[in-house]
């Protein structure tokens, strides 16, 4: 049985606390909601139904990419609106997130309400107001660490060793730099 698109939520985030408290707001908002933990649980469910929303942690367990999971989806119906949510917010996930489909990226802490606005808002502003500040040598390598891991699809041992770190140190560099 294949469920209509226009209230169904996919929520694929492995952290199962994080899931059910945005299940729960969803459902109290009008939304049929299925969660996934996985990208193969996704495609699961993607079998069987058509959400017309998704949410997507960029970051799952096993350092899987939820980029690829942001890819079956759109593959799936490139007219879902899709939202990711990360704690590693970049530019060069965020790029990647919206070439491959998604609508919105946001960094968390984000609740129900922000992804519930970002569904509404995929249109771009033209009027967003530019900063005349330079970017700071941190953001910089910040920036560009983020990029070698969507490169290497978040394997942070191949990630090191194409910037030329060692393993533990780019994993205290993450750590530290982790937008909570």
């Amino acid at each position: 049985m294949t469920t209509t698109p226009e209230r169904l939520l996919l929520i694929i985030e492995d952290d199962e606390a994080f899931a059910r408290t945005l299940n729960r707001s969803f459902e109290r908002r009008g939304y049929r909601v299925l969660v996934a933990h996985s990208q193969d649980e996704a495609a699961a469910l993607l079998a069987q139904h058509s959400p017309g929303y998704a949410v997507v942690d960029l970051k799952l367990k096993g350092n899987t990419s939820g980029l690829a999971c942001v890819q079956l989806l759109h593959e799936h119906d490139p007219d879902m609106l899709i939202v990711v949510l990360t704690g590693f917010a970049s530019i060069a996930t965020a790029v990647e997130a919206i070439k491959l489909g998604a609508v919105q990226y946001l960094a968390k802490p984000s609740n129900s309400d922000d992804i519930e606005a970002a569904f509404g808002h995929v249109a771009g502003n033209a009027e967003i107001e530019l900063t005349a500040r330079s970017t700071s040598i941190k953001t910089l390598e910040w920036e560009r660490i983020h990029a070698v891991l969507a490169e290497t699809d978040f394997n942070i041992s191949e990630a090191a060793r194409r910037l030329g770190l060692h393993r533990r140190t780019l994993a205290r560099k993450l750590e530290k730099q982790r937008v909570k």
